[in-house]
């Protein structure tokens, strides 16, 4: 992006995202996505992601710079990860990708 609010970053490093002891996500080919005023957050493909453990939930958001989210739960955890379907041009490589609220561990 021009004034660079968002930036990109290929990472190669193995991250893990763990709920209640359950490996959710475990990767070796996330985004990194760093955005002025919000912690980085790692995108993990849908493939390195336990998705027969997630829910769609009926939260969504917008966001100007990457568009419209959708939100995933576990169980009571409710609205844990989210995906952008169709970002904005700028960050389509996170389309279908999914980010984690809990901490990922490297």
């Amino acid at each position: 992006m021009q004034d660079a609010r968002i930036t990109l970053h290929p990472s190669q490093q193995r991250m893990q995202v763990r709920a209640d002891g359950v490996l959710l996500a475990d990767s070796t080919d996330t985004l990194e996505l760093r955005e002025h005023g919000y912690p980085p957050r790692h995108y993990f493909p849908r493939k390195d992601v336990r998705m027969d453990l997630l829910t769609v939930s009926e939260t969504t958001t917008y966001c100007p710079f990457k568009g419209h989210a959708v939100y995933f739960s576990l169980g009571e955890r409710r609205d844990i990860a989210w995906s952008y379907e169709e970002p904005m041009e700028e960050v389509e490589a996170i389309a279908g990708r999914v980010a984690f609220y809990l901490v990922v561990n490297k």
